[in-house]
Order: structure tokens, then C-alpha cells, then sequence
């Protein structure tokens, strides 16, 4: 009697020992890490915030400013995309950017940890948190480039396994950092958290030596003629959160898929892929013009212009106010450092539940639906913001803990709705051949859209007189907060009628 044929020997072997064998321990554990320290950056950034309260005492508004121009680097992320795959350092186009990525995130919270006069002004700390999200961002934007390429070479069997270990690796950062970061703030100087988290940055540093740019098999699935994308998509595809969560709530950052090209043998693309790689070494300024060229171009077409237009403009309309609720919440409410970071903690499980709440029963619906319910339900927790500012729940014997625990929860499930869609979508509007970097476009004028809204938050701030002793009229922003996230309703016929919340 013969016998059974053997299962795929991808699926003979254990979980982690597949995953070594296709893509190299060093890979494996650089990208655990990167994305890792991607989570576990609300650590130190709650440290930033009670750094500006209490030890500078600067003002709602003037925290919300400085914390939204620190993050302004992750709203140019395609420039770091195009600058490594179009200017080759050494031959190498990813691990030296990583290289020095990583010395960009490592060396400013040293000095801030090292140098009280620097960490005390203002223009020295704010030129710190830009130089160090810049390395931050351009990471991301390397190693999300390193795994796309890492999957297509390892075969689409291991897409799903190698996003999941990215994803767990951020969420577990964040968990973490949101917990320990309390409990830090507790027991620890301000100056000694700067220094203790510089250690995961020097972690990252030395790991990028044990590295190559193509990770193991890379070049063996060239030889046996797999299939692989065209170069000039091998960028970065994420974006970051993002969505990056400005002012106090750290830099909690959103993945997604992109829609994989039809491919065609490799025997045509090694050709153009060497003709590719002549051309960029030896004028890369001719490939910058080409590359921006390529962009702008896919730019212009309304099918892409008009949704992109939409959720920016959805970002603007909303002002940021989360450093002022962060301030009211510890200077008026006296919430601990602790409770605040387990409010967080469980803004990322509600992440989760709202991810898998919208796979499950929201992603065959109409986009334009979800997109009514995603902002009807933020326009609720701008509600629960009003009624805990104007203490309304205080009747009703509603203790403000339970009002910050729902309130953080609520809004990160329910930003999943908008955030899911808006990967969704990217990814069906990126053209072959420049997918990569278009999809990290998209990503980058979320993340402006945000960092706009939250300059208008400060501006706002600002302008109804809210200061750290002063919360009178916090219910007003908030009111005109809620308004805001309900104004992008009207703009939905930007959006295509007939596109769902799922890849077509």
C-alpha cells in the first residue's frame, strides 16, 4: 500500500524553526526588534510628557505644538523610501540607512538623559525629538521594506507569518511600554528613563551588523527562477501610526497589506532589475527625478487623488487636543502616572478587539458606511470627553477612572474602523511597478493630516485661554472637536460608492 505524500516541508517542520529557515535568525530577531522598540516608545515618550509639565511647566497648547513638530518627520516617509532605493551607500541600500537610523534614535535620548541644560529648553528638546523621530521613521521605513522583500522571496506561504510576528512584536512593545512606563515615572527620574530606553535603540545599532540587506534565500530564490516584484517597489509600505498618536499618547503606528502586482518570470526581470541597478549607481540623481516624476504622476489620477483628499482633509478638520485632556486628566483629575499607562494598555487590546470586529462583520459593507459609523463613533467618545470635562457623570456616581478607562477604549477600537478601510483602500489604488513607495505616500499624508490637526488642536488651546491651573473652557475645544469629526461626513462622495472594506 503506498504511502502518503509528505506535507509541504514548510508545514513538516515547527513554527519558529520555519521561520529561521527561510529568512535567518539575525533577520528574524532585527525585525522583532525594530517593531518592537516601535511599541515600546510610549515608555519614553510619557516621560517627554510629564517632562514638559512638570519640570518645564510649559502650557497645554505649547506641549501640543512642540510634541506635533517632534513627530513631523513621519509625514515625509517616502523621501527615506526613495533616498535607499535609489542612492546605494557602499553597494547596500538598506543596513546602512538602518545604520544610521539607528544612531539617530539612540544618540538624542542620551544627551537629553545626559544634559540637563539641553533637556530644559524648549528649542533644544524639541530639536532632539525631531532628529530622533526622524531615525525612528526611517527605520520603519527600511525594515518594512526589508520584510517586503523577505516575503517575496521566501514565497507567499510565509506573508502572513512573518506581518503576524511584526505585529506581535509591536503590540507586546506596547503593552509593555505603556505598564512599565508608569511604573518607571514612579520610581525613576525623568533623565534615567531617557537613559535606560537608549539601550533598545543600541540593541537595534548592533544588531544591523550580524544583518545583510537580503535576507537568507534571497538570492537562492533568484537562481531557481521564483518569481519577484519589480525593484522599484521593494519600499516601504507602512504608515505609524498612526497614524501616529501624537502628544502624550506615544507613537502607537498602523500597518497594512499592500496588493501584491502580477508577476512575470524572472528571466525578464533580472534583466531590467540589472539595468535598474546600473542606472542608479551610476546616476542616482536621475533616479530621484524619475522616481518623484513616477509619483506625481500616479498622484494626479482622480481615482487615487479624490479618496486620499478625503482622508486628509478628515484628519485636518478634527483638532488634536489629547496633550490637553493628558494635562487636565493628571492636573485636574490627579490620575497617576500608572493609572494613565493602564488606560493605554488597554487602548491596545481594544486595538485588537476593533481589528477583529471589523474582519469579522464590517469589511464586506459599503466604505462610505463605514466610514459614517467610524466618525459617529468618534464624535461618541468627544461626547464622553464633554461629560467627564463638564462632570456630568459625577450625579450618576460614574468615578473618573471608569469615564478615562472607556473613553481610551472606545476610541481606539473604533479608530480601527477608519484605519483598516484606509490601508484597505491604499492598497487597491497603488499601480504596479511603484506600489511601495506610492503606498508609503499614502501613509505619509495621513500622518500630515494628522500632525496638522493636531497644530490646530494647540492653536485652539491656545485660543480659549486653557492653561495647566485653567480648564474652564476645555469643554468648549471639545466641542468643537466633536463638530469637526462629524464635518468629513459631508466629503464622502469622495470616496467611490461601490468600493467595500475588502481587498478586491
Amino acid at each position: 500500500m503506498a504511502a502518503a505524500p509528505a506535507p509541504p516541508q514548510h508545514q513538516q517542520a515547527w513554527w519558529p524553526g520555519r521561520m529561521g529557515a527561510a529568512f535567518g535568525p539575525s533577520f528574524l530577531c532585527l525585525v522583532c526588534l525594530i517593531y518592537f522598540i516601535q511599541g515600546f516608545r510610549s515608555f519614553v515618550w510619557t516621560a517627554v510628557s510629564y517632562q514638559m509639565k512638570d519640570m518645564m511647566k510649559l502650557s497645554p497648547s505649547t506641549s501640543q505644538f512642540l510634541v506635533s513638530l517632534a513627530y513631523f518627520p513621519w509625514s515625509i516617509k517616502p523621501i527615506y523610501g526613495i533616498l535607499s532605493d535609489c542612492i546605494p551607500i557602499k553597494q547596500r541600500k538598506r543596513i546602512p540607512y538602518l545604520i544610521i537610523s539607528s544612531c539617530l534614535s539612540l544618540l538624542p535620548w542620551l544627551i537629553l538623559g545626559l544634559s540637563q541644560t539641553l533637556r530644559t529648553s524648549a528649542n533644544m528638546l524639541t530639536a532632539l525629538l525631531i532628529l530622533q523621530n526622524l531615525g525612528s521613521a526611517m527605520a520603519d521605513v527600511v525594515i518594512d521594506a526589508m520584510v517586503a522583500e523577505a516575503v517575496r522571496s521566501a514565497g507567499p506561504e510565509f506573508a502572513g507569518d512573518l506581518q503576524s510576528l511584526s505585529w506581535s512584536s509591536m503590540a507586546v512593545g506596547g503593552i509593555l511600554g505603556n505598564l512599565l512606563g508608569g511604573y518607571a515615572l514612579s520610581n525613576l527620574p525623568i533623565h534615567a528613563i531617557y537613559v535606560v530606553f537608549s539601550a533598545l535603540p543600541f540593541f537595534q545599532l548592533v544588531s544591523c551588523m550580524f544583518v545583510e540587506d537580503s535576507p537568507k534565500g534571497y538570492q537562492s530564490a533568484i537562481d531557481e527562477h521564483k518569481y519577484v516584484d519589480s525593484q522599484s517597489a521593494v519600499t516601504a509600505f507602512s504608515g505609524k501610526g498612526s497614524s501616529e498618536a501624537l502628544g502624550y499618547e506615544g507613537t502607537r503606528r498602523r500597518k497594512g497589506t499592500r496588493k501584491i502586482s502580477k508577476r512575470t518570470p524572472v528571466s525578464k526581470r533580472a534583466e531590467a532589475n540589472e539595468k535598474h541597478n546600473v542606472s542608479v549607481n551610476s546616476s542616482p540623481s536621475l533616479s530621484l527625478r524619475s522616481a518623484f516624476f513616477s509619483l506625481c504622476t500616479a498622484f494626479k489620477q482622480p481615482t487615487i487623488l479624490r479618496p486620499m483628499a478625503w482622508f486628509f482633509f478628515s484628519n485636518v478638520t478634527i483638532p488634536n487636543i489629547s496633550t490637553v485632556m493628558f494635562y487636565y486628566q493628571t492636573e485636574e483629575l490627579h490620575l497617576e502616572a500608572s493609572f494613565i499607562g493602564t488606560a493605554r494598555v488597554i487602548g491596545w487590546f481594544s486595538l485588537i478587539l476593533g481589528t477583529y470586529t471589523y474582519n469579522r462583520y464590517f469589511k464586506r459593507k459599503k466604505l462610505r458606511n463605514i466610514l459614517v459609523f467610524a466618525h459617529a463613533g468618534l464624535a461618541i467618545t468627544s461626547l464622553l470627553d464633554i461629560a467627564l470635562v463638564s462632570r456630568l457623570h459625577v450625579p450618576y456616581g460614574i468615578g473618573d477612572k471608569y469615564m478615562v478607562l472607556w473613553g481610551s477604549a472606545l476610541a481606539d477600537a473604533i479608530n480601527q474602523f477608519k484605519m483598516m478601510p484606509f490601508l484597505i483602500l491604499s492598497g487597491q489604488l497603488c499601480p504596479p511597478g511603484i506600489e511601495g513607495t506610492l503606498f508609503a505616500l499614502f501613509i505619509s499624508i495621513n500622518n500630515l493630516g494628522s500632525t496638522l490637526g493636531s497644530f490646530l488642536g494647540a492653536a485652539l488651546a491656545s485660543a480659549l485661554n486653557i492653561s495647566t491651573a485653567q480648564f474652564d473652557n476645555l469643554a468648549l475645544g471639545l466641542g468643537a472637536q466633536l463638530i469637526g469629526t462629524l464635518l468629513p461626513i459631508g466629503f464622502l462622495f469622495l470616496i467611490p460608492k461601490e468600493v467595500t472594506g475588502l481587498t478586491s
